[in-house]
């Protein structure tokens, strides 16, 4: 008798272990030396983006003189202040052959270019076929939202836009609500689109060296897959309380059985 009450207890603090999920699985950027805290920001690799197809740019043209640069926008855009969805109806998109069509300008081939190269490609055509240096041209060029999806165990999946220059894969998963206690934070998985395809990489958010990857500042269309943990197809339970009520109930179960079948 002593040795089966033993087994069970060591049975009971065996699965205990094992089905709950530990604290370092779910604290983001560990690992950080002591004396970096000190060190204002560590030096990330952020190449900037290079337009590709079905991307949607917003242009804007302004001048000493705005209606001399009118002609050259939508008449949708004339004297309004963007919102999101004229970014979307209203914005300049890149077609399956890398260019978008400018009033007047006419098409002009973006693919693979920074914004900032094409709001110098712009400016260069304004001034050598419609305009002096005098005019004062000024031009801006930015996408029209950082678009993304999450998926998988997250508290929001789904595909969200930020209105902003960059984000990171943090901003994201804060953006669909964290990733829930059951969630893989280890082995983030992030689909990425290239002009040649789709290449796939695994990022470990729990790491600090994460900052430093080429991958932890978002691109456009990004498709982020948070997978779930070992103790979720286990059905055990994710914190210690609902593990220790998972194996009770088992336990209970089990005993009722024995003693029906001893009273047989």
């Amino acid at each position: 008798m002593m040795r089966k009450g033993l087994f069970l207890l060591m049975l009971f603090i065996g699965i205990s272990t094992i089905s709950c999920v530990p604290q370092k699985d779910l604290i983001y950027l560990q690992n950080a030396k002591q004396d970096s805290l000190s060190v204002a920001v560590n030096p990330v690799v952020n190449k900037p983006y290079r337009v590709q197809t079905n991307d949607i740019l917003h242009i804007k043209i302004k001048a000493l003189d705005q209606r001399l640069v009118d002609m050259f926008s939508s008449s949708s855009q004339q004297g309004m202040a963007p919102s999101e969805q004229s970014l979307y109806f209203d914005g300049y998109t890149v077609d399956d052959h890398g260019n978008i069509k400018i009033p007047v300008l006419g098409e002009i081939n973006v693919l693979g270019y920074t914004t900032e190269e094409i709001r110098a490609k712009v400016e260069k055509q304004l001034l050598e076929d419609y305009f002096k240096k005098e005019a004062n041209i000024f031009i801006t060029v930015k996408l029209a939202g950082l678009r993304f999806t999450v998926n998988g165990e997250v508290k929001n999946p789904g595909t969200k836009t930020l209105y902003q220059e960059k984000a990171t894969i943090l901003d994201a998963i804060a953006n669909s609500g964290d990733i829930d206690i059951v969630g893989n934070r280890k082995e983030v998985l992030l689909v990425r689109q290239y002009p040649h395809g789709t290449e796939m990489h695994t990022l470990d958010l729990t790491d600090a060296k994460v900052m430093q990857s080429p991958y932890y500042y978002l691109q456009p269309n990004d498709y982020i897959y948070v997978k779930p943990l070992k103790q979720k197809s286990w059905g055990t339970g994710s914190t210690g309380t609902q593990s220790i009520a998972t194996i009770v109930t088992a336990l209970s179960l089990v005993a009722s059985t024995m003693l029906l079948l001893k009273n047989l």
